[in-house]
């Protein structure tokens, strides 16, 4: 599927338009290459994710509609909250509503090395300054569990839980536009596993996905390549399988396994170190 590229008056983010009523908007300056999305409908627009913080994500969601807009965060890790105090209206799946980065904030020291040199491929925004800046305590306002829709008009965005990267991780579909928001449960990078004991649940998940694939035209992810083919769904749920169920690592760095596979990889912490 061709994107075609937004004008922004903001250099740090770029913008493409994917379908009608859906906006890429990447960071593509910062190693994580994370993506929140604008998605209108008729009456109204919803965002998923703010992103790092570094840019200012509200005067681009104004430049591109003139609907009103809402946020929902796809979950509560840091480069997905950035810019959360721009926004009145504020959803998570409720396991995430009380997480630390939201109740608390992430302080400067974590953020200033997010921000390192060896983390940016471009400039930081101009007045972005790295030694102050912090994501302040910003609380959801609305929690969702799975199954919840936002009707958008014209356009109903269907919640799924898909937990396993995080305990409230959520992609969201859209049936009627066979379009599936993929976020950081499903995407052609390493998909990260922040302990063995989750990889069953986050196995589950991915095979959720998988089983969507035969009626997705787009999978929209949270980083790396957007869109990608439904095809890799299937893919990452059966190599997520195999290394529960014993395959060699590629390679081992202190209790991190990596697993390599044709497009994607697998990293999970806590692994038992080998002798």
């Amino acid at each position: 599927m061709e994107t075609v590229p937004v004008p922004t008056a903001q250099p740090w983010y770029d913008v493409r338009r994917a379908e009608p009523g859906i906006f890429i908007i990447e960071e593509p300056c910062h190693y994580e290459h994370v993506k929140s999305y604008l998605i209108e409908g008729n009456e109204r627009a919803l965002l998923l994710d703010t992103g790092t913080g570094a840019g200012d994500m509200r005067a681009l969601v104004e430049s591109l509609t003139g609907k009103p807009v809402f946020l929902v965060n796809s979950h509560a890790h840091w480069d997905h909250i950035g810019c959360n105090r721009q926004f009145d209206e504020r959803w998570i799946h409720q396991a995430e509503a009380n997480a630390a980065t939201l109740v608390g904030g992430v302080g400067n020291e974590r953020l200033r090395r997010a921000f390192s040199p060896e983390g940016l491929t471009g400039p930081l925004p101009e007045g972005f300054d790295v030694e102050t800046f912090v994501i302040p305590p910003v609380p959801p306002t609305d929690v969702m569990e799975d199954g919840h829709r936002f009707d958008l008009g014209g356009r109903v965005l269907e919640v799924l839980h898909c937990p396993g990267h995080s305990p409230g991780g959520i992609a969201l579909l859209d049936r009627a536009k066979r379009a599936l928001f993929s976020t950081d449960v499903a995407y052609a990078g390493a998909l990260y596993v922040y302990g063995p004991f989750h990889l069953a649940t986050y196995q589950a998940s991915l095979q959720r996905l998988a089983d969507l694939s035969p009626m997705l035209n787009a999978v929209y992810p949270a980083h790396d390549n957007s869109p990608i083919e439904p095809a890799m769904l299937p893919r990452m749920a059966q190599r997520v399988r195999d290394a529960i169920d014993g395959m060699e690592a590629s390679s081992r760095e202190g209790d991190m396994a990596r697993y390599e596979f044709d497009g994607f990889a697998l990293q999970v912490w806590g692994m038992p170190e080998l002798a």
